[in-house]
């Protein structure tokens, strides 16, 4: 009789389990101060006028590359291609406040323009994980579940002006996103200057 068919694992089975640990991760850029403080007015100005979670200060971020679930042998993989990336620094600007969908309203972002480090990721991973090619830089800064009157919200979307906020990039990140009933938690794996 086989362990796997009662639901009981041989410690074989176990330590191959435990030896594959699974993390969640992605390859993203911090804020400024600047750029959080524009990113919470917009925040205050939206709240109101709907129920979810507003993305903690903490948390705001710039996704280059969603990795996904994925073991120590990718991860070691990654972090080789990441470092061989060469890039100069890059300017970065806040551009328009929109959401993914109007008919079913669940993600509010700040649009960033002039990513260009993300084909350079992208492009360096490809033979590990899917190109994105449709990717738009975005700051996820609500996430909507039920709103009080759909059209207003919309149209406030459309006529809140986000201030363009230029900053300076010289640095992106791997993480390890830790989800969490209380929200997720960011572990910093590996630092890449650009």
């Amino acid at each position: 009789m086989s362990f796997v068919h009662t639901g009981i694992l041989s410690a074989l089975q176990f330590k191959n389990l435990c030896y594959h640990k699974f993390m969640r991760c992605f390859i993203g850029i911090d804020l400024p101060s600047s750029a959080i403080k524009e990113i919470e007015r917009l925040q205050n100005i939206i709240k109101p006028h709907f129920t979810g979670k507003i993305t903690e200060s903490k948390n705001l971020h710039l996704t280059l590359k969603f990795l996904g679930e994925i073991n120590n042998d990718t991860l070691k993989k990654v972090k080789k291609k990441l470092s061989i990336i060469k890039s100069q620094s890059l300017k970065l600007y806040l551009d328009k406040l929109g959401v993914f969908s109007k008919k079913f309203v669940k993600i509010v972002w700040v649009k960033v323009s002039n990513v260009s480090l993300q084909k350079l990721i992208d492009n360096s991973l490809a033979d590990i994980f899917e190109k994105e090619w449709r990717f738009m830089g975005h700051i996820t800064i609500a996430r909507v579940k039920n709103l009080k009157n759909k059209s207003s919200f919309l149209e406030l979307i459309n006529k809140t002006k986000v201030n363009k906020i230029i900053f300076m990039v010289k640095e992106f990140y791997l993480k390890e996103s830790i989800l969490r009933k209380e929200g997720p938690i960011y572990k910093v794996m590996s630092r890449y200057k650009v």
